[in-house]
């Protein structure tokens, strides 16, 4: 029997459905050049759906194989900065944030820096009520106001930086952090305030003062003249610190760069890096376009500074506080 004309209606309705389910040019290129993980069961539904569902087996087991990996999606994975490899994300929290192709450490949020370092349950935050003022009613693609805001939303912090009282392995401490995710770490007034009312209070407690510098952001210019002071306040108070035989050790992190490192940071009676931070005032950039010149190679890098006599030692952060309690024995429990 023969098969009846399809009318031309018909034969334009499919036409138009073909090309609906047929990716554009544009569509495909885009999906061939982006650096994503495949996803399985995409490609699993797309199978199913151009061979009339042949391949549902296949796309079932694939499913089923990506449910157990447990990389239901591709924030699962973390592109490092350093080598560009894809890290599982799990897999990298559990070596505390750091590459295991490379070893580069990633910035890590202030409480997760005090949970790796000060013992569990130890830590007493100090001076959290201290909060950042907009003296100069700063504004420039943004409000500071507005900055400010949104930086305390995200972070649930006041500012950039948090001190307070804690154990290393039983060892009292007073130990501050600052936050790069708090507008990079910068150092206004309230950083500056707290980080001297923590050398203050290492002083009355004779305990050591910890700080861990990842100030990315240096001085923070919506506060003008009040920001560019904490340079010269928290280096008094370092001063002070010293006179009266306060032991200051600092750890530099990637990035530490500008006000902060202009100051307190480079003032530590022992002074730690973690591998491959940037290190220095202003960024390689600048530098170069200021001397018209090219900078050697690893040029403020934690292994140049070292090599150059600027740093104490490095240190990865699975040793790190291993290491400061080394310290401590010697140079402060010794005394």
């Amino acid at each position: 029997m023969n098969t009846p004309a399809k009318s031309n209606k018909e034969q334009k309705t499919n036409r138009i459905t073909q090309v609906d389910s047929a990716p554009s040019r544009v569509q495909a290129s885009k999906e061939k050049n982006a650096p994503q993980i495949p996803n399985s069961s995409d490609q699993g539904e797309s199978s199913s759906h151009s061979n009339g569902g042949g391949n549902k087996g296949k796309a079932s087991r694939a499913e089923a194989s990506r449910r157990r990996r447990g990389d239901s999606n591709e924030a699962q994975w973390v592109k490092c900065r350093n080598c560009g490899k894809l890290i599982y994300k799990q897999h990298m929290e559990e070596m505390l944030f750091v590459c295991p192709e490379c070893n580069f450490h990633f910035e890590i949020p202030g409480p997760v820096r005090i949970n790796t370092l000060i013992d569990q349950g130890t830590f007493v935050e100090r001076f959290s009520k201290i909060t950042p003022q907009d003296p100069l009613k700063f504004s420039a693609k943004k409000a500071y106001k507005d900055r400010l805001n949104a930086a305390q939303k995200n972070t649930g912090l006041k500012d950039a930086c948090i001190v307070g009282e804690g154990e290393m392995e039983q060892i009292p401490v007073v130990f501050g952090v600052s936050d790069s995710r708090f507008l990079r770490g910068s150092m206004g007034s309230v950083v500056g305030e707290k980080i001297c009312r923590g050398l203050e209070l290492a002083s009355e407690l004779s305990s050591p003062f910890i700080f861990v510098s990842g100030s990315g952001g240096g001085a923070r210019m919506d506060e003008g003249i009040l920001s560019l002071m904490q340079m010269a306040k928290t280096s008094a108070a370092v001063s002070e610190f010293s006179r009266q035989g306060g032991l200051f050790i600092s750890i530099l992190t990637n990035p530490t760069m500008g006000g902060a490192m202009a100051s307190f940071a480079a003032l530590g009676d022992v002074i730690i890096a973690e591998p491959k931070a940037l290190i220095g005032f202003a960024g390689p950039n600048v530098i170069r376009q200021t001397i018209r010149s090219e900078i050697p190679d690893g040029f403020q890098t934690s292994e140049f500074l070292l090599e150059h006599g600027f740093l104490d030692f490095i240190s990865d952060r699975s040793e790190l506080k291993a290491e400061i309690v080394r310290l401590l024995r010697y140079l402060h429990l010794k005394e």
